[in-house]
């Protein structure tokens, strides 16, 4: 079997964290620190904030820029159900605008008609999907336009680049996650990072039950905080980050080059941006993508169908009476799948994974 994802931890994790244990320090400390450090640093901002995980991680950057019930912020509504529960949480109600036919990212498009047709929104939540730069330079204009406030979710865009500036670089926050099916992981986590000090400030206490000193508690907060174990395993990773990109690069351009299905279509990629392929995310065609699926199966061959349901579609926000119908999306959740990517493909394997791709028929 490939698999769809498969972690790397080498020598080097395994001795940071046994280093953590022998220290007696587990929990959150100088090992979190010296990660948020050194993960803002790779970004290019000025602030980190560790956390439990990417979705706490948006919850505190939205709580963090003030966004709680009565405001309405605008997202995507094809990726995973954490961006838009992350709006929920704070008690604000989540809009959507439908996403780019190529990309698959919220268009820059439909975020402005949303915009003339709802002009409350207050805040812009926009997702890098599947390692793929959102339109920055149309976003941004529309978010200094409109006065909005700008999340990104950086979930799957770890070392992405839009021009010469990493995602992550231009909203007032911006939230990565380190789950293990990450470009890099910590076992479970996630960082804030931002360039606003007010944002830094807030994030910190509302991770740490409120706290700015010891015991004396500002604001209601929660117990968001990553562990020395956790960013000990981060460190590692991040030192390594750059290279497991250029794998998924490299075995990406020998998918681009070799695929040659007339049935499947190969993922776009922005012309002028780094993309880090979390995902290679191909399109069936013709309605065949269910056969498709069974032709992997069938030949050993791990995938994922990355979403079947647009967010709004979903039972749990039945109740909310959400817009449900986004032509584009509702077209490509049906076509898209996700075939193996990751930086410890062989090369029989990526020879293999075409050689059943092409024999789809």
């Amino acid at each position: 079997m490939i698999h769809i994802a498969k972690p790397f931890l080498g020598e080097d994790e395994k001795e940071a964290v046994c280093r953590v244990i022998e220290s007696g320090m587990i929990a959150s400390g100088s090992v979190v620190e010296d990660f948020n450090k050194q993960f803002s640093n790779y970004i290019d901002v000025k602030h980190g904030i560790a956390t439990t995980s990417g979705t706490t991680g948006l919850e505190v950057a939205l709580r963090s820029l003030n966004i709680g019930s009565g405001d309405k912020v605008l997202t995507t509504p094809f990726s995973f159900i954490a961006s838009t529960n992350a709006i929920v949480y704070t008690g604000a109600t989540p809009v959507f605008a439908d996403i780019d036919p190529e990309t698959f990212c919220i268009s820059a498009e439909k975020i402005e008609e949303k915009l003339k047709e709802q002009q409350d929104i207050k805040a812009l939540l926009i997702v890098h999907l599947f390692g793929q730069a959102c339109d920055m330079d149309a976003i941004m204009k529309l978010v200094k336009k409109h006065n909005l406030l700008l999340v990104e979710d950086c979930a799957q865009a770890h070392g992405t680049a839009y021009g010469n500036r990493k995602v992550g670089t231009f909203g007032d926050a911006a939230v990565f996650s380190f789950y293990p099916t990450k470009n890099m992981t910590t076992g479970e986590g996630g960082i804030v990072v931002t360039n606003r000090d007010d944002v830094a400030e807030r994030a910190s206490m509302l991770i740490n039950h409120g706290m700015k000193v010891r015991y004396y508690h500002d604001i209601v907060g929660y117990n968001y905080r990553m562990t020395n174990v956790a960013a000990a395993i981060g460190l590692c990773q991040l030192k390594k980050l750059d290279s497991f990109n250029t794998c998924r690069n490299q075995n990406a351009e020998y998918f681009n080059k070799n695929i040659n299905n007339p049935l499947v279509k190969i993922p776009y990629k922005r012309e002028g941006a780094y993309h880090c392929y979390h995902q290679y995310t191909v399109s069936v065609k013709d309605q065949k993508r269910d056969a498709f699926l069974k032709h992997l199966s069938d030949n050993g061959i791990g995938f994922g169908v990355f979403y079947p349901l647009s967010i709004p579609e979903q039972k749990c926000y039945e109740e909310m009476k959400l817009e449900k119908t986004f032509p584009i999306t509702d077209k490509i959740k049906n076509e898209v799948v996700s075939i193996p990517i990751h930086p410890q493909l062989t090369q029989v394997e990526l020879k293999t994974v075409v050689e059943v791709i092409n024999s789809f028929k």
